[in-house]
C-alpha cells in the first residue's frame, strides 16, 4: 500500500479509502490510485487484513448432498449473495447429516476464522443437530424446521403444495394423488402437509401416499403403479421434478396420456422442466431470494455483535402452469 500511495502521490490512508470504497474520495484521486494499483500489480493480503480487522470477510456454508437440485441451487444462491455483499465463501459438504457431523463441520469452519455460518438443513436430523449448538458465532439455518435455537430462512413448502393441489382441484379433478419425498426431509413433510390440508379442506378423498427418494427411478416406480390405476387416478402431485420425469416415463411406456388421462404437477421448476414431454406444470422455489435473505440475516447478526435474532423468514413459492395439467379428459 505504501508503494501504491507513493506512485499515486497520495497518502496511505487515501489508498485504504479507495480499496474500501469509501465515498469521501474524489473521482480523480480514485482513478489515480486504481491506475497505480494496476501498474504495480497490487493485491490485498486478506490474511493480514483479517489480523488487523479481526474479520476474515469469509462466511462458512455447511451443506448436504449438493448433487440434488434443491441443495445445489440453495448453496449457489447463498454464494452469489455473499459475493454481492463482499464476502468469500468456504463450503463444507457432508455425505450424511447427524449431530456429530454438523458440529464437526461448524467447528472446522470456526477454526478457519469465518465470520458467520449458514447451515443448509433440509433434513430433520440436520435441524435437530442445531438444537444443542452454542458456538458463539452467528449462524443461520436454511430450511431448518421450527427450531428456536437459530434464525431460519426457508421456502414455504406447504404453501407450494397447496398451490399445486388447489390448481388440480380447480381444473375439475375429484382428488389428487401424491408421490412424496424421503421421510426425513423437512421439505417432503411440508409438501405432504400442504397437499393433505388442501384435500381435507375441500372435503375430498385423501388417497394413499406413494413414497419416493427424489430420484427419477423412484418416480418411475411410482408411475408404474399409478398407471395400473389410470381409471381412478386423474391427477398427481409429485414432490419434485426429477421424480415427475420418472412418472412421465412410466406413463409413456404404459400408454397413459398426459394430461388427457392423468395430469401431473411437480415441484422445484428445474431448468429442464419446460422441455419435458409435455412441459411440466410445477412449483418454483426462489433460491436466489433464499440466498439473499440468509446472508442479510447473517450480516445483521454480525452488525449486532453476534446477538441471536431468532427470526423465521419465509420465501413464498410460485406455481408455473404448463402443458402437463388440464381438466379431466381434456
Amino acid at each position: 500500500m505504501a508503494d501504491v500511495a507513493k506512485a499515486a502521490g497520495v497518502s496511505h490512508q487515501t489508498v485504504s479509502r479507495v480499496l474500501n470504497d469509501h465515498p469521501n474520495v474524489r473521482a480523480e484521486t480514485r482513478s489515480r490510485v486504481l491506475e497505480a494499483i494496476d501498474l504495480l500489480g497490487y493485491r490485498r493480503n486478506m490474511v493480514a487484513r483479517a489480523l488487523v480487522t479481526r474479520h476474515s470477510r469469509t462466511l462458512g456454508v455447511v451443506s448436504f448432498d449438493t448433487t440434488l437440485y434443491g441443495p445445489a441451487s440453495t448453496v449457489y444462491g447463498i454464494e452469489q449473495a455473499a459475493r454481492d455483499a463482499g464476502y468469500f465463501v468456504s463450503i463444507v459438504s457432508l455425505r450424511t447429516i447427524d449431530r456429530a457431523g454438523v458440529r464437526d463441520a461448524i467447528n472446522y469452519l470456526i477454526e478457519q476464522g469465518v465470520d458467520g455460518i449458514v447451515v443448509v438443513a433440509p433434513q430433520r436430523s440436520a435441524a435437530a443437530a442445531l438444537e444443542d449448538l452454542s458456538p458463539g458465532i452467528p449462524i443461520v439455518a436454511v430450511e431448518g424446521g421450527h427450531s428456536g435455537q437459530v434464525p431460519v430462512v426457508c421456502v414455504d413448502q406447504a404453501e407450494g403444495a397447496r398451490l399445486a393441489t388447489a390448481h388440480l382441484l380447480k381444473l375439475g379433478h375429484e382428488t389428487v394423488w401424491h408421490v412424496r419425498g424421503p421421510q426425513d426431509w423437512l421439505e417432503a413433510e411440508g409438501r405432504v402437509e400442504g397437499w393433505h390440508e388442501t384435500l381435507s379442506t375441500a372435503g375430498r378423498e385423501i388417497p394413499e401416499v406413494l413414497s419416493g427418494d427424489w430420484s427419477p427411478r423412484s418416480g418411475y416406480e411410482a408411475g408404474k403403479r399409478l398407471a395400473t390405476m389410470a381409471g381412478e387416478v386423474s391427477a398427481v402431485f409429485v414432490a419434485n421434478d426429477q421424480m415427475s420425469l420418472g412418472v412421465l416415463r412410466a406413463f409413456t411406456e404404459e400408454g397413459v396420456r398426459v394430461p388427457e388421462q392423468i395430469s401431473i404437477v411437480g415441484f422445484d421448476d428445474i431448468p429442464e422442466s419446460e422441455f419435458f414431454s409435455p412441459p411440466l406444470t410445477t412449483v418454483r422455489q426462489d433460491f436466489g431470494a433464499v440466498g439473499r435473505h440468509s446472508i442479510d440475516v447473517l450480516l445483521g447478526q454480525l452488525e449486532e455483535g453476534a446477538a441471536k435474532v431468532l427470526e423465521r423468514f419465509v420465501v413464498p413459492p410460485d406455481l408455473v402452469v404448463r402443458g402437463s395439467s388440464a381438466p379431466p379428459g381434456a
